[in-house]
Formats: C-alpha cells, structure tokens, sequence
C-alpha cells in the first residue's frame, strides 16, 4: 500500500533535481510504501523519463499549480512536498509519518536548513525562513506556517482545503496562502523539529534582489486574498516584526551577524518595493477572485 506521494515540482534545474531523487531514494522508509511524482513545469528542455519516479508534464504555470498537478495524481494516503533544490534526511518520511499517523487531521511541516554555508546570500535567505517558522511556530502543536518545501498532509484533505492557489506563477507566498486558508477554515497544524529538508539554493546578490522583490509581490497578493476572505482591510505585521527579522542574526546568534542583518535589511527593502509596486498598480497581476 502506498502510503505517501512524495511531489517534487521542477524547471530547469536537472542536476539539482537528481540529487534530489537520490536524497529520496535514501529514505529510511520502505520503498514500496511510496511514490515519487516528479511534475516537470514547462522545462525549456524537458525531462527524459526518470527510472522508479512518475513523471508528469505541465505548460508553465508556476510550482504551485506543479504541486497541484502532482496531488490530483497522486496514489498515496498522504502528500510529501519538497523542492528540486532540497535534500530531505533520511529520517524525513519516517518522521512525518509519524505525525500524520497520530494527527491525520494536521497539516504539518518542519525545519528548512541551508546546506551552502559559504554563500551568505542563501544563508541570510536561511536566516529569513528559520524567523518566520520561529515566530510563527513558537506552539510547535498551534503552528501557523510551513515553507512548501517541507510540508505533508492527507491526500484528502488537501483536495477538500483546495490545495495551492495557482494564480500565483511564482514560488512566493504560496505557502503562506494555504496556511492561512487552512487555518481559516478551521483546521490544525503542527510542526515536526525531526522532519529536516536541507535546501542547495545558489544566489548572488542580483537574484537575492529579485527573489525577495517577488516574494514581496506576491506577499501582496496573499495579503490581498486574506483581507478578502475575513472581509477586512490590508494588514501587514507590525514594525516590530521587521525590526526583530533584521536583527535576528544577533538573537540567533549567527555566523557574521553584520553582515546577515545587513543583508536582510537588503532583503526588505526589495521585498517592500515587490509589495508597493503591485499596490500602485491599482489592479493586481493576480485574479482577485478567492476561492
């Protein structure tokens, strides 16, 4: 019986794919007990058929509509998603399972640990996540945000919550949508310390630039969708929120602290500028209908 269906979207990315699969296949879990569903997004060069994985075709539309594609193919009881840049332990399964096994109504998810400790860009990208599950997963048991990389949930009920929104094209805020839609619609969430996904993502400043300037776009979008859903205003966090962020390296403590903080500050202001810039469209890029 095949008890999860591991989903892995990708573009363009083979070498980090395959590691990936490898990191999979190492899985202290049996083999027969799971699936791996690889959803190709629109590569410029398309995947060849991989051996022991399904592999699913899509136009381009994003990684959240891929993880959608995957789920709506899916054979398994449970939902495992990582990324094609990410490394699950070999624990990673056996760890959700667990959980899930105790908790079937849960969403659930666990840490995100960069791998590329010389990088300072991905480490202070490492920086930004590690804060935002700390601070919104202080109740490890009353969770309230998972990164989508790491993340399961039964089969079913993420098709009745209504899965990813696919009106988001981008990786950004995806997975802050669906863990605000999941607590809006009255479901629990808990996080898994030993589900561990270690992330390979290689930046440099210009494309830490633009990865926090779209998830500040899309971080629009999410903000939009909520004051929507509750039919009330636009509401971000409070400043202390972002004052916290930036001098989080300090707190942690990490590795050339000046420097991350630094860094995340950078990391802000791109991502205030991603907001802004969809705000002073008037009409949002993305549909504004929830659903």
């Amino acid at each position: 019986m095949i008890q999860f269906s591991v989903i892995v979207p990708t573009r363009n990315r083979p070498s980090q794919l395959r590691a990936c699969l490898a990191a999979l296949t190492c899985q202290e879990f049996p083999r027969d007990c799971f699936e791996v569903i690889v959803v190709d997004d629109g590569s410029e060069l398309p995947l060849a058929e991989i051996p022991h994985v399904r592999l699913l075709r899509q136009p381009h539309r994003g990684p959240a509509m891929a993880r959608n594609t995957g789920a709506a193919q899916a054979r398994g009881r449970w939902l495992a998603f990582t990324d094609d840049d990410c490394l699950p332990v070999p624990t990673w399964l056996a760890a959700l399972a667990a959980r899930l096994t105790a908790h079937p109504e849960c969403l659930v998810g666990g840490p995100v640990v960069n791998l590329l400790t010389d990088n300072p860009y991905a480490g202070a990208s490492q920086q930004l996540v590690s804060y935002l599950l700390s601070y919104h997963n202080a109740d490890l048991d009353r969770s309230g945000f998972f990164t989508s990389n790491n993340m399961a949930v039964a089969t079913a009920a993420f098709i009745e919550a209504g899965g990813f929104d696919p009106a988001l094209p981008r990786a950004a805020a995806e997975d802050r949508e669906l863990c605000d839609r999941w607590h809006h619609q009255h479901r629990p969430m808990t996080f898994v310390p030993e589900a561990v996904v270690h992330h390979m993502h290689a930046l440099d400043l210009r494309s830490f630039w633009h990865q926090h300037f779209n998830y500040g776009c899309g971080a629009h979008y999410y903000h939009s969708k909520r004051a929507r859903r509750v039919g009330g205003p636009v509401r971000v966090e409070p400043w202390r929120f972002y004052a916290d962020l930036v001098l989080y390296p300090f707190a942690v403590p990490a590795p050339q602290p000046v420097r991350q903080a630094a860094l995340l500050l950078i990391a802000q202001v791109a991502n205030a500028l991603g907001f802004f810039s969809e705000r002073l469209r008037g009409v949002s890029r993305f549909p504004q209908k929830a659903p």
